[in-house]
């Protein structure tokens, strides 16, 4: 397993974070942005974190990984790679990676032909954790499709500790980063605005 300054210097050389003042994706504000696309775009070290990744989690039964679009989407299919051959499935295709999406409503559900077996046992895999709510939707999509949701993980944590998820969940790295609603934004007060930087 890296260490977390090892974690870290991965994140940081790539220029995955950020400072400044950022509108995120739930909507609060920040003055540091943690951005996985960028230490993402380079295959060496997705495969690496997808490996450490699905290493916290070598105790479970996997038989599908499920990542909220956009941000779980590579991270997701690197763990699906970095997991151990199921004894059934399709032979020689590992564990199936998988991602929930917005429809037209904004409504967050498994497209594109995606379907999961009753029962079957489901890793959610996300980049971030703010407020965990893409998780949380990605948790409630693989249910309401029959399937079982063992766990949750996430390359970086950055609520500091405040998430909870009615499974188990890890993260490789506790990046705590303060957050404020736009009403009480320090950062707004002192007259800068935010940029959205996200997907959304």
């Amino acid at each position: 397993m890296l260490k977390r300054e090892e974690l870290l210097k991965m994140f940081e050389s790539a220029g995955a974070v950020r400072h400044g003042h950022f509108e995120l994706s739930s909507g609060l504000h920040s003055g540091s942005y943690v951005q996985c696309a960028q230490v993402l775009q380079y295959p060496r070290f997705a495969e690496k974190l997808g490996q450490e990744l699905a290493a916290l989690f070598s105790d479970a039964t996997i038989e599908a990984v499920v990542s909220p679009a956009m941000g779980g989407l590579i991270i997701g299919q690197e763990v699906a790679r970095a997991l151990p051959q199921l004894k059934s499935g399709l032979p020689g295709a590992g564990v199936p990676a998988m991602f929930v999406e917005r429809d037209a409503s904004g409504t967050m559900c498994l497209r594109r032909g995606f379907a999961l077996k009753p029962d079957q046992h489901v890793l959610v895999i996300e980049d971030v954790w703010t407020t965990g709510g893409s998780t949380q939707e990605a948790i409630r999509v693989v249910e309401e499709a029959g399937g079982r949701v063992v766990a949750a993980g996430a390359m970086i944590d950055r609520s500091g500790g405040k998430v909870e998820f009615p499974v188990e969940a890890q993260a490789l790295l506790d990046l705590p980063i303060a957050s404020f609603e736009p009403d009480d934004c320090p950062l707004c007060r002192d007259g800068s605005a935010a940029m959205k930087p996200g997907s959304r």
